[in-house]
């Protein structure tokens, strides 16, 4: 009965071993997936030409937003300025900007 005790103790020990190796590599593996997520992205602002009212900005939000690789999207009427979040491997400041422009509103990287 001892022996067996025993047994299942080393067994279970190694079990909640293993469970906390486990936990610990998941959470190195999110990490460097958040670096290289971090690593992988690029901010630019365009110039957006035509905007005349206070609901022209959805539609250049929506075009740029269609893009593949284009995270986030903020447009300023005011000052009308598009603030474009993206992944360089997946796209081109060009391409986005030619996406609003498709739509009726001329777009053109400011530099920075």
């Amino acid at each position: 009965m001892k022996k067996t005790l025993l047994i299942t103790a080393a067994v279970a020990a190694t079990a909640i071993g293993g469970l906390a190796l486990a936990t610990v590599s998941k959470s190195a593996n999110e990490e460097t997936v958040a670096a290289s997520a971090e690593e992988t992205q690029a901010t630019a602002q365009f110039s957006i030409e035509k905007m005349t009212c206070a609901t022209c900005p959805i539609s250049v939000s929506k075009a740029m937003k269609r893009v593949d690789g284009v995270k986030s999207v903020e447009v300023d009427f005011e000052t009308k300025v598009a603030t474009v979040v993206y992944d360089p491997a997946l796209t081109t400041a060009a391409d986005i900007a030619a996406a609003s422009t498709n739509v009726g509103y001329p777009a053109t990287e400011i530099e920075a």
